[in-house]
């Protein structure tokens, strides 16, 4: 599912309403707990940089919600909380089928990690 927003309010509205919810509090979380980051859209969703580089992003795909956590320590370090909860996780990307298997607390978790790293980008 391509959405050709050019900013993430715009994105979040064009979502299909089922996720809508969901996307809002994703960013909203980023915005609260990524200090220091900027807001953009990049490679088709919304991303959250530090020093120009994607570190965090998130997406309404065909199929799944996915959140982009990019720094491997991080990943690495949340893999277990990630596991037998009916979501795919892969190297830095983590994929819903269903927005109501986002574990809010998992994910800000996940930011708080992000903004101590300095480990690499995947």
């Amino acid at each position: 599912m391509r959405i050709k927003a050019r900013d993430v309010t715009t994105y979040i509205a064009e979502a299909p309403t089922e996720r809508q919810q969901a996307l809002r509090r994703l960013r909203e979380l980023c915005l609260a707990e990524l200090i220091g980051f900027e807001e953009s859209m990049d490679y088709g969703g919304p991303c959250y940089k530090r020093d120009g580089e994607v570190e965090v992003g998130f997406a309404s795909q065909k199929h799944f919600i996915g959140l982009y956590i990019l720094r491997t320590d991080v990943m690495n370090a949340h893999r277990v909380r990630l596991q037998g909860k009916g979501i795919s996780a892969g190297k830095g990307a983590i994929r819903y089928s269903n927005p109501g298997r986002i574990d809010f607390d998992v994910v800000k978790s996940m930011l708080r990690g992000t903004v101590k790293s300095t480990g690499p980008v995947c």
